[in-house]
């Protein structure tokens, strides 16, 4: 019988700063509450990094453009805007070098 152990070394990759960057939005949110539609936004964030999602990244893109709509129509503050802003980007790069057929 073959016993597994967990692995030692992890190597980073966008992906793991992709999932940074949702937990770094998440705790803004957080830190933040109070502000117009904080409780929408932190309930689609658990949506966007919940396992669904995560194994469907065009359902986290669809997720994400749901926050930036909400976002947008409330007065949130620098810190969560800029996380927001960030998630997309990283987000857009993991899903070009998914067309590029690359590694992640």
């Amino acid at each position: 019988m073959t016993f597994y152990t967990e692995p030692t070394g992890y190597e980073k990759t966008i992906v793991s700063d992709l999932q940074g960057a949702w937990g770094n939005l998440r705790e803004a949110v957080v830190e933040n509450a109070g502000f117009e539609d904080w409780d929408r936004i932190l309930f689609h964030i658990d949506e966007a990094m919940s396992w669904e999602s995560v194994r469907d990244l065009d359902r986290m893109k669809a997720t994400l453009t749901v926050i930036r709509n909400i976002a947008g129509q409330a007065d949130i503050p620098d810190e969560p805007a800029d996380w927001i802003q960030k998630v997309s980007s990283i987000l857009d790069k993991v899903l070009e070098k998914i067309r590029n057929g690359e590694r992640l």
